[in-house]
């Protein structure tokens, strides 16, 4: 199957285009599908592991000084959460921006893994973020995952096979070594997964990086590097985006107040809180809190 025929399936399975039918929906249970009918400004944002496939239209992904961009029949593996700017750059009402999104199951990867029994290799270079063009068999996996949505039970029998064989796919491929690298407990990759997930944890908290160094096992100036190359940012700066994006939605969905918001993050100092979100999102964030008011 190609990617264009997978397009054509996805919008007839998800109702006519118009203008108003942008959205998250969630076709099957480990797969999102973003339709989105006219491109998007820059917008910080997180991304978390993810395998992306993109079917229709036009994206732009940041991460650091490092640029993205991709169409149909390419996907991005994302094997670490990181702090990216993102855009939809194409995209119609007739024509919608069309995104299969699997987030990966680390468990399935690891038991794959143990079965493929791939040569130990140097690990790559250090990247968190790799595009690629997908190869047919993955396409074709993903449209049979889909097509078990319009059968309950082969949703509940096959779906799990399938998806199974989607997480080979992705090991396989030749990008698959970052993955491989990543399900190394002694990788550089490993580490800084591990200190990662320390951060998104406890985020709201003062942190020492030579202490989080020192728990992953690297020194201080290693674990700066090795962190730095797979993020494109320092600990502590991940950290502040952290809270920041955190702060966003706190001040977008639950409407609290600005001075509450930064404390809850983290923040001792409302005013240096509001001077950093600034910079980051480009508008105070009592203008956040206003728009979540009139809306």
């Amino acid at each position: 199957m190609t990617v264009e025929e997978l397009a054509a399936q996805v919008m007839a399975r998800s109702g006519p285009a118009g203008p108003d039918t942008s959205g998250v929906t969630r076709p099957m249970p480990a797969v999102v599908l973003l339709r989105q009918t006219s491109p998007s400004a820059l917008d910080p944002t997180m991304y978390e592991p993810v395998v992306c496939l993109i079917l229709q239209g036009r994206k732009e992904t940041f991460l650091g000084d490092e640029r993205f961009e991709f169409g149909p029949g390419e996907s991005l593996l994302v094997t670490h959460d990181v702090p990216v700017n993102a855009r939809v750059t194409v995209a119609t009402p007739t024509t919608p921006y069309l995104a299969l999104i699997l987030q990966l199951d680390f468990a399935l990867l690891r038991s794959l893994e143990s079965e493929l029994q791939a040569p130990h290799t140097a690990d790559p270079p250090p990247r968190s973020v790799v595009l690629q063009r997908a190869p047919s068999a993955l396409i074709g996996a993903f449209a049979r995952y889909l097509a078990c949505a319009a059968d309950a039970t082969e949703a509940r029998v096959v779906g799990p096979l399938i998806l199974r064989e989607i997480h080979f796919r992705l090991l396989a491929a030749p990008q698959g070594s970052m993955l491989r690298h990543l399900l190394r407990h002694d990788s550089h990759a490993s580490a800084i997964s591990r200190a990662i997930a320390h951060l998104r944890r406890d985020f709201r908290a003062p942190i020492s990086v030579p202490r989080l160094a020192r728990d992953i096992g690297m020194s201080p100036s290693t674990f700066h590097k090795h962190f730095k190359d797979i993020t494109s940012t320092t600990p502590l700066q991940y950290q502040k985006d952290l809270r920041l994006l955190e702060a966003r939605q706190l001040l977008r969905v639950a409407g609290r107040a600005v001075s509450t918001v930064a404390f809850e993050v983290g923040y001792e100092s409302p005013n240096q809180f509001s001077r950093e979100y600034t910079r980051k999102f480009g508008v105070p964030p009592r203008a956040d809190l206003a728009a979540h008011l009139v809306a």
